[in-house]
């Protein structure tokens, strides 16, 4: 994978000090860590048609291409290369005519914290955790001057770059194949977002930290999560799984999560939506074939999981770094 483009375009931003640790943490992913299926993946990528598309609504939905723009033939070769980056978690797409029907509803998520954020406008924008993206290309949608999204998934890597090359290549959206704890302290973005990533964290508290370090003075943390009902001292620890996941660690209150956010420094600390996950919004599709939500939860009683914990609920949670602080 070539990050040239990334280094090019935060070369003389704020951003510009990342450019003294990234290009080697690259380099190393790029000679020893690829999951060993990425070869096949960059043979999807590889073969990809590049264009440029006449639809691209990024505003209200994720969408570059319509069926009109391709030959039936070309549009089956497409549809059946993207089926080879198989599962799909996160969108919906809409490629040239073909919907990915993602897993997940991630524009139910969307809708549920754009009305409730600083409009994106010209900021720098952090997405911890973005899987393959769906929610970068929102945020660019809403007018976001640059957005960079980090995790570790390769999958989640060539899913990205296989919608951006259709996408016209679009150069003001990066994803790199790191996770948080890689990042140097840049202190640089107006808005990080950090969403479905606390629960997976086995320290919950570094991560409300790193997510500090990564935010300029006065910018804004959107921050998404699993919780459970309770006051200030409640938190789940699971015993083993949650839901079938092993790497589930803390779920808290929503109370208790904005403690921890006070706590470490972060001020104007709101709770501005909290969500029963439906078997709507996450389920089986033709593009995630996998388990999915209604294998997770008590089939005599949705309103748990398979081992007997509370069903998942998701809380979004905003709060700012104050202006004297770095």
């Amino acid at each position: 994978m070539d990050f040239s483009n990334f280094y090019k375009r935060i070369a003389g931003t704020r951003l510009n000090h990342w450019l003294e640790t990234a290009p080697s943490q690259l380099a190393e992913w790029n000679r020893y860590h690829k999951n060993g299926n990425f070869p096949k993946w960059q043979k999807v990528l590889d073969k990809l048609p590049v264009r440029t598309p006449e639809l691209f609504d990024i505003k209200d939905r994720v969408a570059f291409g319509s069926s009109d723009e391709i030959a039936a033939g070309d549009q089956k070769k497409l549809h059946n290369l993207l089926k080879i980056l198989h599962p799909w978690r996160k969108g919906p797409f809409d490629l040239y005519g073909i919907h990915i029907d993602t897993e997940w509803r991630s524009d139910w998520k969307w809708d549920r914290l754009k009305d409730h954020i600083s409009p994106l406008q010209y900021r720098t924008v952090l997405d911890v955790g973005c899987g393959s993206g769906y929610h970068m290309w929102r945020m660019l949608g809403d007018g976001a001057k640059l957005v960079i999204g980090v995790d570790p998934s390769d999958l989640f890597l060539a899913q990205f770059e296989a919608v951006r090359k259709l996408s016209g290549d679009v150069q003001d959206i990066h994803l790199l194949p790191l996770g948080i704890q890689q990042l140097p302290p840049l202190h640089a973005f107006d808005t990080v977002f950090s969403m479905g990533v606390l629960y997976h964290r086995k320290s919950p508290i570094d991560h409300l930290e790193q997510l500090w370090d990564q935010l300029k003075a006065g910018g804004e943390l959107v921050l998404e999560t699993l919780v459970i009902d309770g006051d200030e001292n409640q938190v789940l620890v699971p015993a083993d799984r949650y839901g079938k996941m092993n790497n589930v660690w803390f779920l808290p209150s929503s109370a208790a999560l904005m403690l921890w956010l006070r706590k470490c420094g972060f001020v104007n600390v709101r709770l501005v939506d909290e969500d029963v996950t439906s078997l709507h919004e996450q389920r089986r599709t033709e593009w995630m074939t996998n388990e999915s939500l209604a294998d997770y939860l008590d089939p005599d009683d949705l309103s748990k999981t398979v081992e007997g914990y509370p069903a998942p609920k998701r809380a979004v949670i905003i709060a700012n770094k104050p202006a004297n602080e770095e």
